[in-house]
Formats: C-alpha cells, structure tokens, sequence
C-alpha cells in the first residue's frame, strides 16, 4: 500500500471525506453539538472531495490524477475555511457570515418584529464546540487540523503514484 494507484487514492479520498462527514453528523445527532453557519460551510470541501475521488476511481488515469489533484486543492480550501472559523473563534476576526451575528430586529410593529426572528436560534460562530470534554481543541481546530493532515497524506499518496499505471 505505499504506492497505491490512483484510482485507490481516489477511492481512500472518498471514504476519509465521508468519514469526516460522517463524524461531523453523529457530533451533531448523537454528541448534542449545533453547528453554527461557518461549521455548515466547512462540509461542503468534504462532499466535494467525495465526488472527486469517487469520478477518479472511474475515469482514465490521466483523469483521475486531475481530479485527485483537485480534491487536494479543495481539501486545503477546506483548511482554509477552518482557518477562519478558528479565527472567529478565537476572536481574532469577526465572522464573514451573516448568518453568524445576532439578529438585528428594529422598526415595525411586534407582530413584525416577531416574524422576522429565526424560527430556530442559530448558534453564534464565536462560540466553540468542543467534542472531547475537557480537551480545550474546538471543532474548528480539529478540522483544521485534519484537513492539513488530509490534504498531506492526500498529496504524498498523489506524489508517489506517479509514473504508474492505473
């Protein structure tokens, strides 16, 4: 397994996407977290990278390179993102989301007032989740973290797969 093809590559870079997604999921469901809107925005490189590694375990290799090289990319974009919301966190930033400010409700009478709040309090973004009690590392933190860990292995694996066949 240390020069893996690279339909493999792309198969593993499907099934750890789906594996953080999925861990992202049961926190939600099962570990009682709220994911604010930065924590939302964080999935979608993962879901992306899913379908990229999925469509280069099916196209020809020259292809399949490509789009495991683009999962790399969108991967780190993923990083990126963490990046922020740790920043926000942190309050190092404030949020580039609106959605993750207080709502602003003025003007109107309370009936309109009352219909333009939230259905469902949204969770501010400048507030951690933590999934390990007492272990000060947000969710934030930890995707960062994987991600660059991801898009690490991610590259290696691509570095070493080239020059073999599919």
């Amino acid at each position: 397994m240390l020069n893996p093809s690279i339909r493999t590559i792309g198969l593993l870079c499907a099934l750890i996407a789906g594996a953080a997604l999925g861990i992202a999921l049961a926190s939600e469901r099962w570990g009682g977290l709220a994911p604010c809107a930065l924590c939302l925005v964080e999935r979608w490189p993962y879901r992306i990278a899913i379908v990229l590694g999925l469509l280069a375990v099916v196209v020809p290799p020259r292809a399949a390179r490509l789009l495991v090289m683009l999962a790399v990319l969108t991967v780190l974009a993923g990083a990126v993102i963490a990046f922020v919301h740790v920043g926000v966190e942190m309050h190092w930033w404030p949020s580039p989301l609106p959605e993750c400010a207080a709502p602003t409700i003025s003007g109107g009478t309370i009936t309109e007032q009352l219909g333009n709040m939230p259905a469902r309090p949204a969770k501010p973004c400048d507030a951690p989740s933590y999934l390990i009690p007492g272990l000060p590392v947000s969710m934030a933190t930890m995707d960062l973290i994987f991600a660059l860990a991801f898009a690490a292995v991610l590259g290696t694996l691509l570095w070493r797969a080239r020059g073999q066949p599919a």
